[in-house]
């Protein structure tokens, strides 16, 4: 069993992926197309951000390549690993997320990263970590279904077990303590990865990646000709500020890039391009709008836990 790490297999992979995601997309959405920006960081490394604005379907979205180095871990990376303070590192990433024009098409996310730390006189210290989640506004059983089976094959390759650890994890991470609530329905989320063999983590990361794509293009193809009108665009709105609440505050990507001294332009790309906050705004009871708080957002196994 082989378990030495193979980063230039990991940059390969992580390449094409970016490649084939806005490549699909762009078809997808058949207007604006993605434009490239590629970029180095002072520091050591850089990467390629492509971005699509003011598309027919998608009014904004990002897909991020970076490949970064350090000489010494960021306070973010080494309070969780003090052993591993002082060491160099490298950490490179493809990390995206889409915001349809739809409010009836949800928001996704996806990341798969891959992490590499050299401390002096010690073998190099490895994990992989990322996973897709999805952000409803206006929720659909079959849509939750879907989404859950397709991350469950995602994981075949490691085994029920690791589906349902990550299922799980998905829904304590993307939760919002201080408002009580989950951002989205859940999906994969996984962090220092390093199990079994290098070979074994990195089919687990390349099967989670390679799932995005299936997971999202037929839900963004079944809604996104659903009619709406002005109440769904405000509500829309309204909820991308969780999303934005929840990156700025939580975001553990986005916490490691500013540390990092990353390019700023490249980490905040997930933001959303129209957001708006209310005051203590609520939902009128029995309205899709309360039900997507007080059902789609309820953390549960989609795939067993359901009542329709």
């Amino acid at each position: 069993m082989n378990n030495t790490p193979d980063p230039d297999a990991v940059y390969q992979y992580l390449i094409d992926l970016q490649d084939r995601i806005t490549e699909t997309l762009g078809e997808l959405d058949g207007g604006a197309g993605f434009r490239e920006e590629t970029w180095e960081r002072e520091a050591g490394g850089g990467g390629r951000s492509r971005v699509i604005e003011d598309g027919d379907l998608f009014e904004k979205g990002g897909v991020n390549f970076s490949h970064v180095m350090g000489a010494e871990l960021p306070p973010s990376a080494s309070a969780s690993r003090p052993e591993l303070a002082g060491a160099s590192w490298e950490a490179m990433g493809v990390s995206l997320v889409i915001h349809p024009r739809n409010p009836y098409v949800p928001t996704s996310h996806a990341n798969v990263r891959f992490f590499i730390a050299r401390p002096e006189g010690r073998d190099p210290v490895w994990w992989f970590g990322g996973g897709f989640d999805l952000t409803p506004y206006y929720g659909f059983v079959a849509d939750c279904r879907y989404w859950h089976e397709t991350a469950r094959q995602a994981c075949a390759p490691a085994g029920d077990d690791t589906w349902h650890r990550f299922r799980q994890w998905c829904d304590d991470y993307f939760h919002l303590k201080h408002r009580g609530e989950q951002r989205g329905i859940g999906g994969l989320f996984f962090d220092d990865y390093n199990e079994g063999s290098f070979e074994h983590s990195f089919e687990l990361m390349r099967s989670i990646g390679d799932s995005y794509l299936p997971a999202y293009v037929p839900i963004v193809e079944a809604r996104r000709h659903t009619p709406y009108g002005e109440r769904e665009r405000q509500f829309q709105l309204y909820r991308r500020g969780r999303y934005v609440e929840f990156n700025l505050v939580y975001d553990r990507g986005t916490l490691f890039g500013l540390q990092s001294g990353g390019r700023t332009e490249s980490i905040l790309m997930s933001l959303p391009p129209l957001v708006r906050w209310d005051y203590n705004w609520q939902p009128e009871s029995g309205t899709p709008e309360a039900r997507l708080s007080d059902y789609f957002l309820q953390p549960r196994n989609w795939l067993e836990e359901t009542d329709e």
